[in-house]
């Protein structure tokens, strides 16, 4: 059995499966200068992380779903509608205050990431013979290795980051639960391990990248959440981990993977340096965002517009892409469907 890469290996090694590890390495290799990067270089920080890569992959559904024609037609609806639904969900609940609208999105957004890696671990495990028992072991490792880092996030005492604001989550100080947790995440894990090898030994035939997605996925959240209480280590694992893989998904299924019949005008795209000028729309369109952010919402270095008093109406608007990309992404990539 050929091991289920979904573009190659090269591919798939150094934008889906490797960032995790490879930021992981970055870390324990230049932990002493990250507090130096994170004290004089925090808008470079900012720039690259927040903007080029987590901002940018939010528009990378675009070339899956708005920009592709098919796509649109067939729906329609969902299209059309989502949108104004996360506009008017997001300006009543920002109407209620700004911290009730932040905490709504933050809790949206960390099920989406933990889907995202949830998804990736399906598509790895596609070539696999299912039992009842197998998909729940997978299903129960990719879940803890996400989950038990967000428990601990709410259960311990307060982290040096946020997902988006200060106190955006519930937190309730529990030492017992969280001690019980520990050693079910473990258990977990030797399970896993357990069935893996004896699976592995059974079919001889070890499946790398779905094996890879559930390691990187716990290294990257047990140690951005858990073990290191930094906010540029969070950052670094939790937008690099996810942002790339999801622009890469996106451009080696949905424009690599495609025929120029199926691709339309996005066929352009394979011929000249198309991944350069996908990148580059993607950034384009993230530093817009974010400048109009700043004109109608921060207002921290533009100072000769203000726009401040629009808040009420900007903020729930500029999440749009945002929230409709979380909410989109849980019917673009089912199975049958994509």
């Amino acid at each position: 059995m050929r091991q289920p890469w979904i573009h190659k290996f090269k591919t798939d090694f150094f934008f889906i499966i490797g960032p995790s590890f490879f930021v992981l390495a970055v870390i324990f290799l230049f932990q002493d200068f990250l507090s130096e990067i994170e004290n004089k270089y925090s808008f470079y920080t900012w720039l690259f992380l927040i903007v080029f890569i987590d901002v940018a992959h939010v528009y990378a559904t675009l070339f899956k779903t708005y920009f592709v024609k098919k796509e649109f037609e067939k729906r329609k609806k969902l299209l059309t509608v989502l949108p104004l639904l996360c506009f008017l969900i997001g300006f009543i609940l920002f109407a209620f205050g700004s911290i009730i609208f932040w905490s709504f999105l933050a809790y949206v957004a960390v099920y989406h990431f933990i889907r995202q890696q949830y998804g990736f671990m399906r598509l790895y495990a596609r070539q696999e013979e299912k039992t009842s028992l197998s998909v729940c072991i997978d299903n129960l490792a990719i879940y803890s290795s996400t989950g038990y880092p967000m428990l601990y996030w709410f259960l311990s005492s307060p982290r040096k980051f946020n997902w988006f604001v200060e106190n955006e989550f519930f937190h309730f100080h529990n030492e017992l639960i969280l001690s019980i947790a520990f050693w079910i995440y473990i258990s977990v894990f030797l399970i896993y391990i357990v069935y893996t090898l004896r699976y592995s030994l059974k079919r001889r035939f070890f499946n790398i990248p779905k094996n890879a997605i559930v390691l990187g996925t716990a290294l990257s959240w047990y140690f951005g959440i858990v073990y290191f209480d930094n906010d540029l280590i969070f950052t670094l694992l939790n937008v690099v981990s996810h942002g790339i893989p999801y622009m890469a998904l996106v451009y080696f299924k949905e424009i690599d993977g495609k025929t120029d019949l199926e691709l339309g005008v996005l066929r352009y795209f394979k011929k000249y340096r198309g991944i350069v000028i996908y990148a580059a729309i993607l950034l384009f369109i993230a530093f817009t965002e974010e400048f109009l952010w700043e004109i109608f919402v921060w207002n921290e270095n533009i100072t000769a517009i203000n726009f401040s008093g629009w808040e009420f109406f900007a903020v729930p608007l500029l999440s749009v892409p945002q929230f409709t990309h979380y909410l989109l992404d849980g019917f673009i990539w089912k199975s049958g469907k994509n």
